[in-house]
């Protein structure tokens, strides 16, 4: 029985032996050259090392680096980066960057020299954010301490119950209008600007951006109203507040906030004329421009993003200037002076008021050189009712 078994194996081994020899020589031989897809094999002692030192390296395409380094993508991803705009099938006047996927390399004042993204981040989180909000701090922290030290600006003499008209309806509107806007302004640019560091650990991811969003886009709106009542204020006040002789007495003498000495000015004296020249036009103008660009609502401009960082980084130090200066207007027209604020709320101020902050002004008026009251009374309307009625 096992001798039978063991004959019967040994004849299928016979029988199989050539089969598979012959199997094996008939298999397909694997090529030096197979590929897988689009990936190519290489040889290691092919690829050169030295390639490198080879002229014309540096500006060889990447399909001539891929002869003598293959792998190497440098030349593609160096065009990439240097700005150069590939295809896109978006029109060019809706997308002008849409082929750029790397911004060309800059260095902004203040970053160093990468990629024009990187170079905005750098300059932004770097400079506008620490710098500008130490500053706005720093001219807080004085405006308070000067209010504890020497606290607000009285008048000496008893109010005598005349009233001179200083600012007329319009005046106040333009003014109030532009006021409002400046606050809605500052407040959404401070939250979007610093909310993150102090608001978002108290309030929440969702709430604080649910409130961003909103104060984002009521700075998108209110820009424009800004805009136009800023002009309106230039325009309605740029009479009295052309430079004068007088007023490099006043800003030699500080205006008398330090030694509460009593200097003469005219309807506005030089500290009021600084804010107006530096802060509403100057500042003024440079922050409601760069707004606008931000805002893409100038006609005729292409809006890249170099555009736009620039405008961002304009936008951002002007205002946070501008705001320094409005901080200290705020603070002698609310609690800094008495008088002021009521004079921007009603129109009027008192006798003396006027005598002792402005006393050129005053003076013009009691020589009849300026109307006491420019606005003219409302005339009564007539009874229409009959006598006996």
């Amino acid at each position: 029985m096992l001798r039978s078994l063991f004959a019967a194996l040994a004849l299928c081994g016979a029988t199989l032996g050539p089969m598979a020899a012959h199997a094996a020589d008939a298999a397909p031989q694997p090529s030096g050259n197979t590929s897988m897809g689009a990936i190519q094999s290489a040889n290691i002692f092919e690829v050169k090392p030295d390639a490198s030192q080879e002229p014309g390296y540096a500006e060889q395409t990447n399909a001539q680096r891929a002869q003598v380094q293959p792998g190497n993508n440098a030349p593609h991803w160096r065009l990439v980066n240097s700005g150069q705009p590939g295809y896109s099938s978006l029109p060019h006047s809706q997308a002008p960057e849409a082929g750029v996927l790397i911004q060309r390399f800059v260095q902004y004042p203040g970053s160093k020299y990468t990629s024009a993204g990187e170079a905005w981040r750098q300059v932004r989180n770097d400079w506008i954010i620490p710098y500008g909000g130490s500053l706005l701090l720093i001219v807080l922290v004085a405006i308070a301490l000067f209010y504890f030290a020497k606290g607000p600006i009285t008048v000496h003499g008893a109010e005598t119950g005349r009233k001179i008209e200083r600012f007329t309806y319009f005046e106040r509107a333009a003014h109030w209008v532009n006021a409002v806007a400046f606050v809605v302004l500052a407040v959404s640019g401070l939250v979007m600007a610093f909310g993150k560091f102090f608001l978002l650990p108290i309030m929440g991811s969702a709430l604080f951006g649910w409130m961003t969003w909103a104060l984002k886009t009521a700075h998108n709106f209110v820009g424009p109203l800004f805009a136009v009542s800023l002009l309106v204020v230039f325009f309605t006040f740029i009479r009295d507040n052309l430079p004068k002789r007088e007023d490099l007495t006043w800003l030699r003498k500080g205006g008398g906030l330090f030694n509460g000495q009593h200097v003469p000015s005219g309807r506005f004296n030089a500290g009021e004329k600084l804010v107006f020249w530096g802060g509403v036009m100057f500042l003024g103008f440079i922050v409601v421009g760069s707004g606008l660009v931000l805002d893409r609502v100038l006609p005729g401009l292409v809006y890249t993003r170099g555009t736009m960082q620039v405008a961002h980084m304009i936008h951002a130090v002007a205002t946070i200037l501008m705001m320094c200066m409005f901080l200290g207007h705020i603070y002698l027209g609310t609690i800094g002076m008495k008088g002021a604020y009521k004079a921007m709320k009603t129109g009027y101020v008192d006798e003396t008021w006027a005598r002792e902050h402005h006393e050129l002004w005053y003076n013009d008026i009691q020589a009849g050189k300026i109307p006491a009251q420019r606005t003219q009374p409302r005339s009564k309307k007539p009874d229409a009712r009959p006598a006996n009625a």
